[in-house]
């Protein structure tokens, strides 16, 4: 039996679903509205890079840029393929590529990732869109999840994580381990850091930072879809730390602000980049203005004076000292080159005789391959074609056109959400 999925193609275009960037020098949040989970963000001169997790789809890591924090396109994956291959030629749905971080040092990019079940990977680049290296375990382990470097002003290396609590047997708790000065290999244990059983449950997702002789580490803590966020600062990287809660839902639509990166302009701006969990929509991003007072982060807007900012729906969009036009994350697709679109993935590694792009006729042909024998629905069959909601509402068109093989039985194929 056979399972693939048809792409759609429309003309390109901006999308006219979700626009951001309001252009009147406002933007309103989302500013992506799409799955893009767990966001981490950087900024080399006056560009911006994302990255988020990709679980089990491949290609893996998406990159995206912008300008402005405002307006994003996707312009590479880190991960063509997901080790351990052979693993990940079944779909391993929740598994594979949780929340990583991407760091700029030296001249060349380092994405730090973590597998839960294998550990905390390293891959690298002279250039984003550029190959990336072939990951490298820095620390195995099962449970190891959220990693994040920093690099200390006397050469000394850290990396901030989380742990699983489905794999290590205990959650709640950040921890710091030393590692090696190019930040390839653990060179010594991990210590907890935290406790937030009592405060903080399930906190997670550590970002580590340095300003004004602080270290501090930004998590969501309480939940995907009800937590908030909290920001430590200690003058030793190994504690104690001291605590305050910078972001809540409050009074807001915005619940559970969670995961994200905090991020500046050439101007001297800082924001914070975070998603918000919309259940089968997934994980979309938003934008928050952030102010630092008395060397802790307000994250959104203070408006009543408790000290905690509040996610914004709309707000003026950051000084990056020029106008930039819009940008989406593109969902269309004419099939006018030999590889697909960045927007596409699979739900697991896949194989060369899965597809083919025949750019002359602006066709996408998809070749049937054996439904695995547990395989319950198509959850659970690799070769399935996919990209992610560009919206809460939107269109797709495609037209699709059938061949079976009279030499197989139950082929089928088709269009599916």
């Amino acid at each position: 039996m056979i399972i693939s999925l048809c792409g759609f193609a429309q003309k390109q275009n901006v999308s006219k679903v979700w626009v951001s960037d309001l252009g009147n020098g406002m933007y309103k949040n989302p500013v992506i509205n799409a799955d893009y989970s767990d966001p981490d963000a950087i900024r080399v001169g006056d560009d911006f890079y994302m990255i988020a997790s990709s679980f089990d789809a491949v290609p893996g890591l998406p990159i995206l840029h912008s300008k402005d924090l405002v307006n994003w396109k996707i312009i590479a994956h880190a991960l063509l393929r997901q080790p351990p291959f052979e693993h990940f030629e079944k779909t391993q749905h929740g598994n594979g590529v949780w929340a990583p971080t991407i760091r700029f040092r030296n001249g060349e990019f380092y994405i730090y990732y973590p597998d839960p079940d294998f550990g905390i990977y390293l891959t690298k680049a002279k250039s984003v869109t550029g190959i990336w290296s072939e990951p490298k375990l820095v620390v195995s382990g099962k449970g190891l999840i959220d990693p994040c470097p920093l690099w200390d002003d006397d050469g000394k290396t850290y990396l901030a994580y989380a742990y699983a609590g489905s794999r290590a047997g205990i959650k709640s708790v950040l921890a710091v381990m030393p590692l090696s000065a190019d930040g390839s290999k653990a060179i010594g244990t991990g210590q907890i850091v935290y406790d937030g059983h009592e405060l903080d449950p399930t906190i997670e997702g550590p970002k580590a930072y340095k300003r004004n002789g602080y270290y501090y580490l930004f998590a969501p803590a309480g939940g995907v879809s009800t937590g908030w966020q909290v920001v430590l600062r200690t003058r030793n990287i190994y504690g104690p730390y001291e605590r305050k809660v910078v972001m809540h839902e409050g009074k807001s639509t915005i619940n559970g602000p969670h995961q994200g990166a905090w991020v500046n302009t050439i101007a001297g701006e800082d924001w914070f980049l975070h998603f918000q969990d919309k259940d089968a929509y997934g994980r979309v991003v938003h934008l928050q203005p952030m102010k630092w007072v008395n060397d802790w982060p307000v994250i959104g807007l203070d408006s009543d004076g408790d000290g905690i900012g509040e996610p914004v729906l709309s707000y003026k969009k950051p000084n990056v000292n020029k106008v930039y036009p819009n940008r989406t994350p593109t969902e269309s697709d004419e099939f006018s080159t030999q590889q697909l679109g960045l927007q596409w993935q699979w739900q697991a590694n896949p194989k060369p005789t899965w597809m083919f792009t025949d750019a002359a006729k602006g066709v996408l042909k998809l070749y049937t391959a054996k439904i695995p024998d547990d395989a319950k629905n198509l959850w659970d069959v690799p070769n399935v074609l996919m990209q992610k909601f560009p919206a809460d509402e939107f269109q797709v068109t495609t037209k699709l056109t059938f061949k079976p093989n009279p030499k197989l039985e139950n082929e089928i194929t088709g269009l599916v959400i």
